[in-house]
């Protein structure tokens, strides 16, 4: 996968486009990402004994992966990534334009 969990990503399409922000959970067979702070929604909830006003929660809802890119922490916004093997055998993400290290190794 070319974002992970806590990545820095860019949305690039929808509403919230332009906005950077980290990964909170990553949701591979849906091929859908949640980002913090990104495509909030209302959860209307019931009332009952723990909650007895009821109300309004505001929570983040998947976005599909397609819509964010990883931002690379040279060029500063969001970019398409390679992949490079190292010598010790670790396989990093890398910026196609700068060839710059982006986020931890697998």
């Amino acid at each position: 996968m070319r974002v992970l969990k806590g990545d820095l990503v860019e949305v690039i399409t929808g509403e919230d486009r332009g906005k950077k922000a980290s990964v909170l959970r990553i949701l591979p067979r849906k091929d859908k990402i949640v980002v913090e702070g990104i495509n909030q929604v209302y959860k209307h909830l019931r009332r009952d004994r723990k909650n007895p006003q009821g109300g309004r929660l505001q929570k983040e809802a998947a976005i599909p992966m397609s819509n964010v890119l990883p931002v690379c922490p040279k060029c500063d916004h969001g970019v398409r990534v390679g992949y490079l093997a190292k010598e010790d055998g670790k396989k990093v993400r890398v910026c196609r334009t700068c060839k710059t290290e982006v986020g931890k190794p697998f």
